[in-house]
């Protein structure tokens, strides 16, 4: 949906109905309305829907605050920065120190109900007007809201869901003043149902092939579905979906791993789903979630750089040695994946600063670009889209739903398989293990092949190595930095205490917070 024009007027417009705001006016003694629009009299028209339908999709943008916290939460990295107090919650998290009165977790759980809330807004008013597509636009939605479900449920758990069993059904309620008083959190198992349930429709009423770049496609629906069933151990069902989407999606590994992150290498053939972003629309930190731009990049730069093809920012989110270790010899990833930045600066005469934690590394797949628009702030505004389902990452949950379920070995080998191939130029590092060994080595395909993305955090915690990862030491007699990391406790974050307290006990706090 990048660089459609319509988009930033449809948003705006949504945004207006969404919140009730019936004027524009500055003048507000002036008794003419000179717009006058509120929920019940619109979707009136397919047009409506479409831009509600945008709407939906703009807090996809604010996402950005889950992948980078959930690099930080993992081994992957160090949260970095310019100092111990540069975002205290980031911090936190990184120590594992976090309680429920921190402003970066909130952010997670406020944007994100932001998508479902905007989603339930839409399906509440879903039967009201029909036209040729309306079924296409409901499925896209039902998608969102279960993506921002499941990034919820990732961090905290169970959640509230107002009218629950309705929403089984494909329907959506708007949060009103006074529910947080009366609606309870549902399990976890709950949520997962629900977001099934949202899928499964989605499934079965999109196609492989979108009307627009960026928007939700049948592979799309079909991957998310394989990756809540493997959350919740649901092997069958998930190699079931997954090997759908590998033998019948229009879907294969992009040729060049080298070029999967440049602007160039947005959307291709190896896309099942991207957060779309551009450098065209300026933010501000007061509003960082308004920003059309990955505001992760930004956070992750390279501090006060000054050379060619990198932008500088602000040094968070760095890789440690031993993930830098974790790569093979020989394996082309570790280069794209991760930048040596004293090799950078011996190799081009770049200069850089040194940020509070520095390792010597950045995040390659994910820090400014020389070229970009930037509008607004060169630091907010990049437009590098967020891969958040790729193909590669399909195969590899299709390998450990079909290694763990003990489903067909074999199979998981042929795709664990391709995606080394791509990674060594050839298949003179195929793995032929079984059993429990080819289990091990899935886990570290995806550390490797997915490094700096965001999932690694939450594949720890649902493998159940959270504890063990976390308690081994580094050469500098660390522990990733999680020096609180209580098992039992730390795999799932706190909900923020505002919600906690404004329920009135309605709302559960999480254990150990």
């Amino acid at each position: 949906m990048k660089n459609n024009k319509n988009i930033i007027t449809a948003i705006l417009v949504f945004a207006l109905v969404a919140a009730g705001i019936y004027s524009c006016s500055d003048e507000y003694l002036d008794e003419t309305d000179n717009y006058n629009i509120d929920s019940q009299g619109y979707f009136n028209s397919e047009d409506d829907y479409y831009m509600a339908l945008v709407g939906v999709y703009d807090l996809l943008q604010a996402s950005y605050v889950n992948v980078l916290l959930g690099e930080i939460a993992s081994d992957n990295t160090l949260c970095g920065g310019e100092s111990a107090t540069d975002v205290v919650g980031f911090q936190q998290i990184d120590d594992m120190g976090h309680t429920s009165v921190n402003s970066n977790l909130r952010d997670v759980w406020s944007w994100m109900f932001s998508g479902i809330s905007r989603a339930n807004y839409f399906l509440e008013f879903q039967d009201k007007t029909d036209f040729e597509g309306r079924n296409k636009m409901i499925a896209e939605v039902r998608f969102l809201r279960a993506y921002y479900h499941f990034e919820l449920v990732k961090w905290f758990g169970g959640l509230p869901i107002k009218d629950y069993d309705a929403a089984l059904l494909g329907s959506g309620k708007r949060f009103a003043p006074g529910d947080e008083l009366s609606i309870p959190r549902y399990s976890a198992q709950e949520v997962y149902a629900l977001i099934e349930s949202d899928l499964i429709f989605a499934v079965n009423n999109l196609d492989y092939i979108a009307p627009q770049v960026g928007r939700v496609t049948k592979g799309a629906a079909e991957a998310l579905l394989g990756k809540a069933y493997l959350y919740q151990d649901k092997f069958s069902e998930a190699a079931t979906i997954l090997d759908n989407v590998i033998n019948n999606g229009p879907y294969q590994l992009a040729t060049s791993y080298e070029t999967m992150f440049e602007n160039e290498g947005e959307n291709n053939v190896e896309s099942v789903f991207e957060v779309q972003y551009t450098d065209a629309e300026g933010a501000g930190f007061g509003c960082l979630q308004c920003s059309e731009g990955n505001v992760a990049v930004g956070f992750n730069g390279i501090r006060n750089h000054t050379g060619p093809t990198y932008d500088s920012g602000y040094s968070f989110n760095v890789p440690t040695q031993e993930t830098v270790d974790s790569f093979e010899d020989g394996d082309s990833r570790k280069e794209v994946s991760v930048l040596d930045i004293e090799a950078w600066a011996e190799q081009t005469g770049a200069t850089y600063g040194l940020g509070y934690e520095h390792t010597g590394y950045y995040n390659r797949k994910y820090i400014p670009r020389k070229g970009d628009q930037n509008i607004g702030d060169q630091n907010l505004t990049n437009p590098n889209n967020y891969r958040s389902i790729r193909f590669a990452d399909v195969l590899l949950m299709a390998a450990e739903a079909n290694n763990r379920g003990s489903i067909d070995d074999a199979k998981a080998q042929s795709y664990l398989n391709m995606v080394r191939a791509r990674a060594f130029g050839g298949d003179s590092n195929n793995i032929s293990a079984s059993g429990s060994e080819l289990t091990d080595a899935i886990y570290h395909e995806r550390h490797v092949e997915l490094v700096g993305e965001g999932h690694r955090f939450f594949d720890l915690v649902r493998w159940g190595d959270a504890t063990t990862v976390f308690q081994n030491f580094d050469d500098n007699g660390q522990t990733y930095g999680k020096t609180n990391y209580v098992a039992g406790c730390s795999e799932l974050l706190p909900i923020p205490a505002g919600d906690i307290n404004a329920s009135n006990g309605a709302i559960e706090q999480n254990p150990c917070y």
